[in-house]
């Protein structure tokens, strides 16, 4: 993983395939927790709104199957750095800083202001014009 400002590398198990790139779609599992430890439970709060095709359960803890394209800022930009270099298959643990997720905005009643985040993502896939390499 490219060393950003910010953004470090607490943990990393290695996939399969080609490398997650900017301009790839790709589908991943995020779970967040606060520095001190505290899950945010934004899978839980957002598990409610979307069909079990795209949920899973790992752990006893709900999954949503989330769907973005690399370099639109389509997630915040700490886990959007995170995926880039993934292979499908891979799990990353990082810890973000405030300046590449939530800022001095937090989330309310999720995520307070200027939180420094831990990051557990795993990719489940990479979609790429019309090739899909999953795991």
């Amino acid at each position: 993983m490219e060393r950003l400002s910010g953004l470090q590398l607490l943990d990393e198990r290695q996939g399969e395939g080609c490398a997650a790139q900017k301009g790839d779609r790709v589908v991943f599992n995020i779970r967040l927790f606060l520095n001190r430890g505290d899950e945010v439970a934004l899978n839980t709060k957002q598990a409610q709104y979307f069909s079990q095709e795209r949920l899973r359960v790992q752990d006893g803890v709900p999954l949503i199957d989330r769907t973005v394209t690399l370099g639109r800022r389509e997630v915040i930009a700490g886990a959007e750095h995170a995926l880039i270099g993934m292979r499908a298959g891979g799990y990353r643990k990082v810890r973000i800083s405030p300046h590449l997720a939530y800022r001095d905005e937090g989330l309310p009643d999720l995520i307070p202001p200027h939180a420094v985040l831990v990051a557990e993502i795993w990719l489940r896939a990479v979609i790429e014009a019309s090739k899909v390499r999953a795991s």
